[in-house]
């Protein structure tokens, strides 16, 4: 019996594009159940495309990011988390926020090359890089391809700092460089944690890793002396704001040194595509999760205002405050102010075929 999704699929259909469509390279790369899934049986197969991007660090101009570039090295993503913010920008490509988002994956094969003629480029400014900043960098596609770990061997030949944004295990595979570069104060991974509840999980982020392969994560991270922490997010009021407290604790004595957090974001169609969700899945709790989303955002579903699309505003969104905060406080996560060294860089002995 279908219960509102495919299996191992976050979202069932595909919802109206606001772009004209585009030409689509259709010469791509062979799903070969590369998904992290306990359970990935499913009838739609993962199309890979190559993506001819001739840039790969994207400038981030908002002011509630904390972050000055980003780099993505794959456009959608197999994870299929139901809420995530990003699912719209499927749309600019010709696919749609909905089923394309995680089936039609885009792949920038030579990441690595492009990331390399940017720190060679004499106007490159030292400074970390987040990495991922829409897309899981450790989605399954990375297993076979690599790309990711062919970027951070670059970060660490030139010894750019970067932050590394992750709900993969794949990320252990890793544990060498990123303890390396961890060790010259130029990295750190963050764990994005939403549901210690693996049922939970297995629908909202069908694809990604299950909670507690998260937390080994995290462990293992910091057996390998790599600087990690956790990230709450998203919050969503009514779902997973009660487990905060929680997944602090558990973070927290899996060695995770840091946290942060950041509420549901639905911009665009990710609006009708949760809720959609939520009608197909949690019937019961759909009108309260929706209801205080409402609230937090001054009567909409979502305000992409600075400064509150991250935290939301009023009662609900000071409460949920509250507690994670007093979650870190009691574990004792975010002590120490930490900033990635940036005087490392270097351009000196590298040669580069491409100049």
């Amino acid at each position: 019996m279908n219960n509102g999704n495919y299996r191992g699929r976050g979202v069932i259909t595909n919802s109206p594009n606001r772009f004209e469509k585009l030409h689509i390279d259709t010469s791509g790369f062979e799903d070969n159940d590369l998904s992290e899934s306990d359970d990935d049986a499913s009838p739609v197969r993962t199309e890979y495309y190559r993506d001819h991007s001739r840039s790969i660090l994207a400038k981030n101009e908002s002011p509630d990011i904390g972050a000055g570039y980003s780099m993505n090295p794959y456009r959608g993503c197999e994870h299929g988390c139901v809420y995530c913010y990003a699912r719209p920008t499927h749309e600019y490509l010709g696919f749609s926020a909905g089923l394309d988002f995680e089936t039609k994956i885009m792949v920038k094969h030579d990441a690595a090359e492009l990331l390399e003629r940017e720190f060679a480029n004499k106007s490159w400014e030292p400074q970390p890089v987040f990495f991922s900043g829409n897309t899981d960098c450790y989605q399954p596609a990375e297993r076979a391809l690599g790309i990711t770990r062919k970027c951070l061997e670059v970060f660490r030949r030139f010894q750019n700092p970067v932050v590394v944004i992750t709900k993969s295990s794949l990320v252990r595979r890793d544990a060498d460089i990123l303890g390396e570069l961890s060790g010259l104060n130029l990295a750190k991974v963050i764990i994005t944690i939403t549901t210690l509840n693996k049922g939970l999980q297995s629908k909202l982020e069908p694809r990604a890793s299950a909670p507690q392969r998260r937390l080994d994560t995290i462990e293992h991270l910091a057996k390998n002396n790599v600087k990690v922490g956790v990230n709450v997010a998203p919050v969503i009021p009514g779902l997973t704001d009660e487990e905060i407290p929680e997944i602090i604790k558990r973070s927290a004595e899996s060695g995770a040194s840091f946290a942060g957090r950041v509420i549901l974001r639905l911009p665009h169609s990710v609006k009708e595509i949760f809720a959609e969700w939520l009608k197909n899945n949690m019937p019961d709790r759909a009108g309260k999760v929706l209801n205080r989303v409402r609230e937090m955002h001054g009567g909409k579903l979502y305000d992409h205002a600075y400064g509150k699309r991250l935290t939301g505003e009023g009662v609900w969104a000071e409460t949920i405050r509250t507690v994670y905060d007093n979650a870190c406080r009691k574990h004792g996560l975010n002590e120490d102010s930490f900033h990635l060294d940036r005087t490392k860089f270097r351009r000196e002995g590298n040669q580069y075929s491409m100049f």
